[in-house]
């Protein structure tokens, strides 16, 4: 019992602060003072921590303090804060001070209205502040600014001195995320030497360039600013390890891959080996949107055996794919994937389009691609729900375009050699002949994706590689290309009828009737719509609207001759004039809501200039109902020597 009482007695003089010098008991933190001031009732509720927030006892900031204890105002914080941002960027960055000084001298001489000798000042007066330290400084996201301002605006001989300085080392800078663009300014103003140089340089580096998201971009531009040679001298060494090392081996004159590894001796298992160690890396990284990429998977697609070419392929097919139309070589890597794709590659090929087709109809080389997909494409569903949803958003604008109207021309009239060239019809027919036998063992897999409708996509029937010199005939008849397993008519009008695409570009043509007429483009889809198609696909189902476009047409060629020459009239200007001409001996429907519209009893006045070709074709038509019409009053005409049938046969 007196041992317990003694351990209370300690137990209450710990509580109380106290401390027991003699026992030897753990020392206890000493209790906080206790404030003398009696809390009202209201603070005696509030936490401790909050008293003394609110009466002010709260523990002052470093920073508030200056020497012995003088407080800070807010404003002065501030500018202490900000010196000693400076303090460490002078610590961290050796040329601080120097960087400053330029960035203030750019923004005088970046001015669009500065005069020219003052710029030049400015200039000369930053490149003397950095000669000698240009490289320390390139890498630097305001420096390089300034550089580059001032590669732009120097002499020759400054720029000179400038490259001289660096040349060194290029190889670093073009890694740089800021420094690659000083690399490309200095490229763009780079003597035909200069260039020469660098490309030099670079031998031995452009496969670990190519590899590199910021190096690739240097490597790309110089493939664009060098000549035929230069291109290749860069491609070489991306062939094998051989022509990577031996620098001599490059000087040939052959260009294809083939010729080189017939011309070398080269062996064509390792040179395929090599180039797969090379892209593999690249495609992993998805560094897909240079040219020089492109020519090289081309070159690789020649030469690969039919499981590395397909396993390519595959990687591609996909939103990658829509980063590479954009180059003729990949757009035909693109079509390559179409053609050699299953359905369910080609179902990520038009999934990665999607938001993309009216940037890609516009392009000169991606409109080739969404060519080929019309073309070839069975699942119409999903096909209809991307490509032609986003054709007819833009189908105002687009049928006035070059580019934009080849896919509505390629529906319209598939593969005819009036809208496309040889090389694109050459593109159109490219096919990987290793790969088209394993197209046939593809059908067991396709049945796997058939669309809503039950129909699945099929692969190629080729069995050879076409030729891509070949040419086709000028007289409009159109070249075939193989695809899937449906039936090229019934995809055809799955797409453009089915999908409602032919009544909107019909609707079009009754608006913008005039407009079309007259367009260097636009014509040429107003006459096939006109016409109704190639074999005649819209007009059973929109035969009575085109005869409003016939109407349409009529109406303008009834207006008045103009008396001013400044107003041209449909009959006489170049474009239109032709193209009721083609109307009128290609469709008799037409030639006669012409005659009876708009030239009954007035073919004297439209029988000279462009318009006499307009007369004359109702001569020339076939049809005898059209021919018999117009004889009486035309034949006169012609025997009078008023109308010239030799010259009016020119179309």
């Amino acid at each position: 019992m007196a041992a317990e009482n003694q351990l209370d007695k300690k137990f209450k003089k710990r509580k109380l602060g106290k401390v027991d010098v003699g026992s030897h008991a753990p020392i206890l933190k000493k209790a906080k003072r206790v404030n003398a001031k009696p809390a009202s009732s209201k603070d005696a509720e509030l936490p401790q921590r909050l008293q003394k927030k609110q009466h002010g006892l709260s523990k002052p900031k470093k920073s508030d303090v200056v020497g012995k204890g003088e407080a800070l105002t807010k404003k002065e914080r501030r500018e202490h804060a900000k010196e000693l941002t400076v303090l460490r960027k002078k610590k961290r960055k050796p040329h601080y001070t120097l960087e400053q000084e330029l960035a203030s001298l750019w923004e005088k001489m970046r001015l669009h209205n500065i005069v020219k000798d003052d710029r030049s000042r400015l200039v000369s007066e930053a490149l003397t502040k950095m000669k000698g330290k240009i490289f320390e400084i390139a890498s630097s996201h305001v420096s390089s600014r300034v550089l580059q301002t001032c590669v732009k605006y120097c002499t020759q001989s400054e720029r000179d001195a400038v490259f001289e300085e660096l040349k060194q080392h290029f190889l670093t800078l073009s890694c740089n995320t800021y420094a690659v663009h000083l690399v490309k300014k200095m490229l763009d103003n780079a003597s035909k030497k200069q260039l020469a140089g660098f490309i030099s340089s670079l031998h031995g580096h452009v496969a670990s360039l190519l590899r590199h998201m910021v190096g690739s971009v240097v490597v790309e531009h110089a493939y664009q600013l060098g000549n035929a040679s230069q291109k290749q001298e860069l491609l070489m060494e991306l062939y094998s390890t051989e022509l990577q090392l031996f620098k001599d081996l490059i000087a040939t004159k052959k260009s294809r891959l083939e010729e080189v590894i017939s011309k070398l001796g080269l062996q064509k298992g390792s040179v395929g080996r090599h180039m797969s160690t090379v892209i593999q890396p690249i495609l992993e990284k998805g560094i897909v949107d240079h040219s020089i990429i492109h020519r090289i998977l081309m070159e690789y697609l020649g030469i690969a055996d039919k499981t590395s070419a397909a396993d390519v392929l595959q990687q591609l097919s996909g939103p990658l794919l829509v980063r590479m139309i954009h180059t003729r070589d990949g757009s035909r890597i693109g079509i390559l994937c179409v053609k050699h794709g299953s359905a369910k590659e080609r179902k990520k090929i038009l999934k990665g389009m999607k938001g993309h087709v009216g940037k890609i109809a516009y392009d000169q080389c991606g409109t080739l691609v969404l060519a080929c997909i019309l073309s070839l494409v069975d699942d119409t569903k999903l096909a209809t729900k991307i490509v032609i949803r986003e054709l007819q958003a833009g189908l105002k604008e687009s049928v006035f375009d070059k580019n934009g109207r080849r896919p509505l021309l390629q529906l319209l009239h598939p593969n005819c050699t009036r809208y496309l060239s040889p090389d694109d019809l050459a593109s159109l027919n490219l096919c990987l002949a290793n790969l088209s036998s394993m197209d046939a063992s593809k059908s067991n897999d396709e049945a796997k994706y058939m669309d809503a409708a039950g129909t699945g996509e099929g692969g190629i029937d080729n069995d050879v590689e076409i030729n891509e010199e070949e040419a086709a005939d000028d007289d409009g008849v159109s070249c075939t290309v193989d695809g899937g397993k449906k039936d090229p008519s019934l995809r055809r009008q799955e797409l453009l009828i089915s999908s409602g695409l032919a009544e909107s570009l019909v609707d079009v043509c009754i608006e913008k009737t005039e407009e079309l007429l007259m367009s260097n483009f636009g014509k040429e889809v107003l006459y096939e719509v006109a016409t109704g198609g190639a074999g005649g696909i819209l007009l059973p189902s929109l035969g009575d609207k085109l005869s409003l476009v016939h109407e349409a047409i009529a109406s303008l060629a009834a207006k008045p001759k103009p008396e001013t020459s400044q107003e041209e009239h449909v009959l006489e200007n170049f474009h239109s004039s032709r193209t009721i001409r083609k109307l009128i001996l290609d469709s008799s429907a037409f030639a006669v809501t012409l005659w009876e519209k708009a030239l009954r009893g007035s073919f004297e006045t439209w029988a000279h200039g462009h318009s006499a070709k307009v007369v004359s074709a109702f001569l020339e038509s076939s049809d005898s109902k059209v021919r018999e019409l117009t004889e009486k009053e035309l034949q006169p005409l012609v025997d009078g020597g008023v109308l010239n049938m030799h010259g009016a046969k020119e179309t």
